[in-house]
């Protein structure tokens, strides 16, 4: 993921999409997220589509 401030790229994995059934999300989607720091380096957590 590519955060607006021009920040680093975030790790994201499809079970930290926070909405129920299916979990995807769509190429240039805009979404709100957490970043957390996970075993490799930053990471999304709690991803919401806007």
């Amino acid at each position: 993921m590519s955060p607006d401030d021009g920040s680093s790229d975030v790790f994201a994995h499809f079970s930290a999409i926070a909405t129920s059934g299916y979990r995807s999300l769509d190429e240039n989607q805009r979404v709100e997220f957490d970043i957390t720091q996970g075993q490799k380096g930053p990471q999304a957590e709690n991803i919401r589509p806007i």
